[in-house]
This record gives structure tokens, sequence and C-alpha cells, in this order.
């Protein structure tokens, strides 16, 4: 059964067109055993004109499944299948010679508006009720004109034709609207991982309950920010292949994304082969600077373990830690980011550019908050680019 969904699938589909194929294949597969059953039943009460009209159907669908396997073509099969569906009912109401003989059969049509509301556009989904509309009362109006003597079925029989109708149809829209409902759930749940991939989740939902009506901005009194720079990135990057230098980076970044999810740090973006990472937003801790500082060796770490294929040495980085008051929010319309801005931002991005490879410094307002659980090293005075002179420190190690 599996096989048969997968009828007219393509490589280059994308997840939400693949469903929709499958989905329009699982109801036009489903549908097929009604039309076989109906044909025999009309056949055995002596209505074998009615009985080719559900026969024909079965048929014809089955043809269409087969060209839409080869071709493809999700358009000219949504288009046909509800084309059948909308006029075999019809044409069988006539057949059978009006609405209560034919035990209310036209149901059946109603499939078709809705499977193009759910398989098509909404405003083409009108079309074909108004279709829909149109082929009943013209249907109605036709059946005693051609067969003024209506079908000859016992009573029961009329009757437990018309629950078939009503349930099978109820089963068959059902279904439709259920599957749809868990393809609209499951793209709900593929943008919300998207959302949470490049923002926060508290803010994520802020955004989605917003709906982008408010700006979404924050002061943070408290916080860090760390900035590490591959050292000597660049000529590296000139002597690898793309490949490689995505592969590296890959590789290093995708270290860093752990150590952040394990010490419950914020990442906010990569830069080129700069990674910046922040704690204290947006959820405020105290210990912010403690678990920068901690993660902060572990990169080093990390990159001392990341070697880098067709050259064989390993990556070596400059880590510059700053603590203090910082502004955070999301800009953009069309691709969030989730930024910060602050003399604390900008100072932790001065002392890695003015750091020393395979160190860790930091500003005073960092020293302050972890001096007494870890070990530094003054380094004096250091002319900070905007700033002048600047006093540092290098984490050493962590206190026993």
């Amino acid at each position: 059964m599996v096989w048969v969904l997968r009828l007219g699938s393509d490589p280059d589909d994308s997840q939400d067109e693949r469903a929709q194929k499958v989905l329009l294949v699982g109801i036009s597969v489903a549908v097929l055993p009604a039309g076989a059953l109906w044909g025999g039943l009309y056949w055995a009460f002596d209505e074998r004109v009615a009985a080719l009209f559900p026969w024909g159907y079965t048929v014809a669908s089955l043809a269409c499944l087969a060209v839409f396997a080869r071709t493809r073509s999700y358009s000219f099969l949504r288009t046909a299948e509800l084309g059948m569906i909308l006029v075999t009912p019809a044409a069988l109401l006539v057949a059978l010679g009006g609405l209560i003989p034919s035990s209310g059969v036209i149901l059946w049509s109603f499939l078709s508006p809705l499977g193009a509301a759910v398989f098509d556009e909404p405003r083409r989904a009108w079309r074909w009720f108004g279709g829909f509309l149109v082929l009943l009362a013209v249907t109605i109006s036709l059946a005693p004109v051609v067969r003024p003597d209506e079908a000859d079925m016992p009573d029961d029989a009329v009757l437990a034709f018309a629950a078939l109708n009503i349930a099978a149809v109820s089963l068959v829209a059902f279904g439709v609207i259920v599957a749809f409902a868990r393809q609209r759930e499951q793209a709900r749940h593929r943008v919300e991982s998207l959302l949470l991939d490049i923002l926060p989740p508290e803010i994520a939902e802020r955004l989605q309950v917003q709906r982008g009506s408010e700006t979404i901005a924050d002061n943070f009194e408290e916080a860090s920010v760390l900035f590490a720079d591959v050292v000597d990135f660049t000529p590296l990057s000139s002597r690898l292949h793309a490949r490689q230098v995505v592969e590296v980076l890959e590789r290093l970044f995708g270290s860093f994304d752990e150590l952040a999810d394990r010490y419950g740090v914020e990442k906010i973006k990569t830069i080129g082969d700069c990674y910046m990472v922040a704690a204290g937003v947006p959820r405020r801790r105290e210990d912010h600077a403690h678990a920068l500082a901690r993660m902060a060796f572990e990169m080093h770490d990390c990159a001392s373990a990341c070697l880098a294929e067709g050259d064989g040495r390993s990556l070596r980085l400059r880590i510059g830690i700053s603590s203090g008051p910082v502004v955070a929010g999301v800009i953009g319309r069309r691709r969030f980011l989730y930024d910060l801005w602050g003399d604390t931002v900008n100072m932790a991005s001065r002392m890695e550019s003015h750091g020393t490879p395979g160190a860790i410094q930091i500003t005073r307002s960092t020293w302050e908050l972890i001096k007494d659980d870890f070990v530094t090293e003054p380094q004096g005075l250091v002319e900070v680019k905007g700033k002048g002179e600047v006093e540092t420190w290098h984490l050493v190690a962590l206190r026993d």
C-alpha cells in the first residue's frame, strides 16, 4: 500500500507537495472500493445503466492514477478526480430518476468542492462549490424528464443506500479534514522548530503572540558576552577547498552549540569564523560570567581537537569576554535576528580582537565577578580602539 501512496512522487518535491500528493492519492484509492461496490449493488437490483456510472468512475480513476504515475502532474490528477467525483453522482441521480430514488447519491458530489478547498487554492474551491449547486439544481429538474418512471427498487433498499451514502461520504469527508488538519499541524511544528533554531524560545513565543505588531526589545542590567575567533583562519581557508572550509566550521561551531546548550547560554550569531554567545539573556541568571568562563575553557579544548582536513593542524582561538548592561531585541521582518547592543558587546569584541591566540581575555567588569573562583593573570593596560587604555586579565584556570 505504501508504494501506491508514492505514485507520482518527485525527488524535487517539497515536503508539503509530497504530503499533498500522498493525501490525494490516498483519498482517490480509498474511494475506488465504494465505486466498485455501488456498481455491484445497482447491478444486483437490475439497474444496469446506473451500475455503469460508479464502475466507469472506478476505471477512469485507475486510468488517471496510471497517467499520474507517469507524468507526475499533480494538477492533472487533482482536476480529473475533482471533476469525476462532481459529475458521476449527478449523472447517477439522473439515471435513477431523482433525488429520492437515488438515495441522495449526489452527496458524493460535495466531496468535489471539499477536496478543492484542501488540494487547491481556497478561491478556486468556491468555483467548485458553485458548480456543485448548479449541478444539483439541474439534475433534480432533469431527472424526471430523463426517467419519469424512477428506479424500481424496494423501499428498504433505497433506505439502505441512503444510509450508505451518508455514512460513506461522512467518512471520506472526515478523513480528508483530519488528514488536512494533521498536515497543517505538522507544518506548524516545522515552522515553530525553525523559529526556535534562530530565536530563543521566550522570544519566539512573544513574536508569535505579537505577530510583529510590536518591537521586541529588552534591557538587561547584568549579562556577559563572549566572542571567539579562529586564529589565522583566512590564510587557512585559502589553502583548503570550499567544502573543507565549511566542514571545519561546521564541526567547530557544532561543538560550540552543544556547549551552549549544556551551559544554558544563548548563541547569538556567527560572523564568518567568529562565534558570539551570551549569558543572562533572555533568561536572567546571576552566574552569567561564570557560565561563559567555564564554556570558554571547553571551547579551547574543542578547537584543539578540531583538525583542519587537508592541513592537519589543530585550530586555535582568541576569546574575549565582557560583562555589564546590554540591550537585546529582534530585528528584521523577513529574516529574524535576535541581537545584542551596547558597550558590553563592543568591549567583548575588542577583548577578542586585541587578545592573544590561545588565551581568554576579560575586562575588569568580568574579572570582578569571577576573581574568587578562577585563576587570572593581569595584563595591565591594553590600548583598545575607541576606548583608549583598558585594564584586562587572562583567564588561566578554575580554582580548586
